[in-house]
């Protein structure tokens, strides 16, 4: 039996191309001490990827050239030397961008089928979701009455914060690349706006949407998104970066926002890597589970079928052709 791999074969320049991975197939590795045989069942693909592409130091190391991309998984147990885990089980884990994974137990989480798809906890119930409770709670700080902005608002993260938003009571006004995934935000969400950057007038737009200024802007594109939208935060507006999509793919260094309205409007801007707050877990599992279950957040996926699909599945996050959160299917559920 072969496990099929997909390997970083070399550093994009720009936008990444098919080019830029290769297809193998390597024995099925043996799980060492303490640790598991994984089958994939659901592979993440993410924005971050295309950071870990790139040779130069960032908050993770980069994948090397030759070496399986890296990505969430759910999985299968195949093989189990951790007494914590037996065949069958359904784990969420790093199995990256292959069919089977060695994985220690220690980096395992059991999953329960029954609580919700096992699909959802690389999404809204996994890293993306936790991006977005963390960022818009902690961060963010939304008040009853306030109005928030959120960029990528059809995506895996933009998605679940400004619905976070609306629970707290807040006016939310999305920013999204098409009029579907805009109509998708307000009327399927419950967004009170979304504008299509694409077609309408972003500046515009926004003054129309938001009357009384932006108290808090949960931003994951920055560029000129970001620039716009410092001319209509209030005094003491918070503004939690958790992405920067407009620059992953550049290949010069982009002009930047004049940042003066954060000291004229004693604003708050704040970088968020979501592996750092690890203690707040327990809180937006039970949390989110339960807004899940009761219909408070609604969830949706872009599922590409097979492994050899997820460069296309990757490369489609930049060019918009996810609706929430994207994923590859690499064999079937349990």
């Amino acid at each position: 039996m072969a496990n099929r791999q997909i390997l970083l074969k070399s550093r994009p320049v720009g936008e990444p191309t098919p080019a830029n991975f290769e297809c193998v197939d390597r024995p099925v590795p043996a799980p060492a001490a303490g640790g598991a045989l994984v089958r994939t069942i659901y592979l993440s693909v993410d924005p971050y990827m295309r950071g870990r592409m790139n040779a130069g130091k960032s908050y993770a190391d980069p994948v090397n050239i030759g070496d399986v991309m890296c990505g969430g998984t759910v999985g299968q147990v195949v093989e189990s030397l951790d007494p914590t885990f037996k065949p069958g089980d359904l784990v969420l884990g790093d199995g990256g961008w292959q069919e089977f994974a060695a994985l220690d137990g220690s980096r395992l989480r059991k999953l329960d089928a029954n609580a919700a798809p096992i699909s959802y906890t690389l999404g809204a119930l996994g890293m993306p979701g936790m991006t977005a409770y963390v960022g818009m709670i902690d961060i963010g700080q939304p008040k009853a009455g306030e109005t928030v902005v959120v960029s990528a608002a059809a995506g895996a993260v933009g998605s679940v914060a400004g619905q976070i938003a609306k629970l707290k009571g807040c006016r939310v006004v999305g920013i999204a690349g098409s009029d579907e995934k805009c109509r998708y935000v307000v009327e399927s969400l419950g967004f009170d706006a979304c504008i299509n950057y694409k077609t309408e007038p972003l500046l515009g737009r926004l003054r129309k949407h938001c009357p009384g200024g932006i108290d808090v802007y949960f931003d994951s594109v920055a560029g000129s998104t970001l620039e716009t939208i410092l001319r209509l935060i209030n005094v003491g507006a918070r503004i939690p970066l958790i992405g920067l999509i407009s620059l992953y793919n550049a290949t010069e260094l982009t002009p930047g926002p004049n940042l003066f309205p954060l000291l004229v409007r004693r604003a708050m801007i704040k970088g968020m890597i979501v592996s750092d707050h690890a203690n707040r877990q327990p809180a937006f599992l039970a949390d989110m589970t339960a807004w899940i279950r009761d219909g408070k957040v609604k969830v949706r996926e872009t599922i590409v079928n097979g492994l050899e699909n997820a460069p296309a599945a990757f490369i489609g996050l930049f060019r918009g052709e996810n609706t929430g959160k994207m994923l590859v299917k690499v064999s079937r559920e349990a």
